[in-house]
């Protein structure tokens, strides 16, 4: 296939993350894919990142200082409001991408023009031949999940295929398909934004597409943890903003109830020692998780009014009808075993 002139904008995010940006930064300039500009966004760091960046990489990187942590959904919004491209791509700073990772992108996008979306295939930094992720998967509360996480990669995702969204960690997406539908939201501040801006993309009349010939290597959770209380609270949250947001109305409201066979099969993870849950209690006490959960959905009750009338929105502007909907539920579907006693 013969490359096209289409600039790539790559919107790298760092808080404090100095140590992950020679490599990460290094990928990026060795990629294949020559039309690009790289935008490093240095959310309120104090760790000297902007320093070395321009001490090591000089103009090659554009560099956006925030004078304070907005989140990730802020940070790479300001990064994403600067981007030049026909093309943009977001890529957590604890990677390193492969040297294809955005030209197998870019031309899978050219051969699909109803996809606004594509997926990589992100596989651990520490142990490459286990998978990350291969886009997400989706639990009828609104929860989403890395498809393919944990396994070994034996080629069982090699083919490029229709997924339901990208994770936020590597991706790529239209400009005009962001112009269709906004940027990350930013009440979410981190986690499930990704995973929020793929459906209204995907309301939008755009589809995902997952490219396996992508690859970047992810260091797991090396910012804010694989567990921690405020990554619990915020998920928790953010799902239920999600399913106010963008579910029809039979799927909003059957949520609540998929939710508590999710919840309670959580709370025997946490006794058995199985799952994220099992895993979270082995760091902090069981009594946490329960707090936690109620501070959670005390503030999605509180965010609510706010979310309703972005729903309002998004309804008026959607092009899929809600038995397509139904049908990613169905296709791209995640089960609450799963969910809840695999970490």
């Amino acid at each position: 296939m013969e490359k096209n002139n289409s600039l790539v904008s790559v919107v790298v995010l760092t808080c404090n993350g100095r140590r992950h940006l020679e490599e990460c930064l290094g990928s990026l300039l060795d990629q294949t894919w020559e039309g690009r500009e790289i935008i490093l966004v240095v959310n309120g760091s104090t760790d000297g990142s902007a320093e070395l960046v321009r001490e090591r990489f000089g103009a090659a990187v554009r560099l956006l200082e925030l004078g304070e942590n907005i989140g990730y959904t802020g940070g790479n919004n300001a990064g994403l409001r600067a981007a030049r491209g026909d093309y943009v791509a977001v890529l957590n700073d604890d990677t390193r991408a492969d040297p294809r990772w955005l030209e197998e992108m870019v031309e899978a996008l050219e051969r699909r023009p109803d996809c606004g979306l594509a997926a990589c295939k992100i596989l651990s930094y520490r142990e490459p031949e286990v998978i990350d992720n291969v886009g997400h998967l989706i639990y009828r509360d609104g929860t989403f999940r890395g498809r393919g996480r944990l396994e070994p990669d034996r080629g069982q995702y090699d083919r490029e295929e229709e997924v339901l969204s990208p994770s936020g960690c590597a991706l790529m997406a239209r400009k005009a398909a962001l112009e269709d539908t906004g940027l990350f939201d930013e009440d979410f501040f981190i986690y499930g934004d990704d995973a929020d801006l793929s459906l209204r993309i995907r309301l939008a009349g755009w589809k995902a597409v997952y490219v396996p010939g992508s690859v970047v290597y992810h260091k797991y959770s090396a910012t804010t943890g694989a567990y921690s209380p405020f990554k619990a609270f915020l998920v928790e949250r953010n799902r239920i903003w999600l399913t106010v947001k963008c579910f029809p109305p039979g799927a909003l409201l059957a949520a609540p109830c998929f939710a508590a066979l999710r919840i309670i099969l959580q709370a025997y993870g946490a006794l058995a020692g199985k799952g994220a849950s099992g895993a979270f209690v082995r760091q902090y006490s069981a009594w946490t998780l329960p707090v936690i959960l109620a501070r959670a959905h005390l503030a999605a009750l509180k965010g609510l009014p706010r979310m309703w009338r972005k729903r309002r929105k998004i309804r008026r502007n959607r092009k899929v009808t809600n038995r397509e909907f139904y049908r990613w539920l169905k296709r791209f579907r995640l089960t609450a075993r799963e969910l809840s006693l695999k970490e």
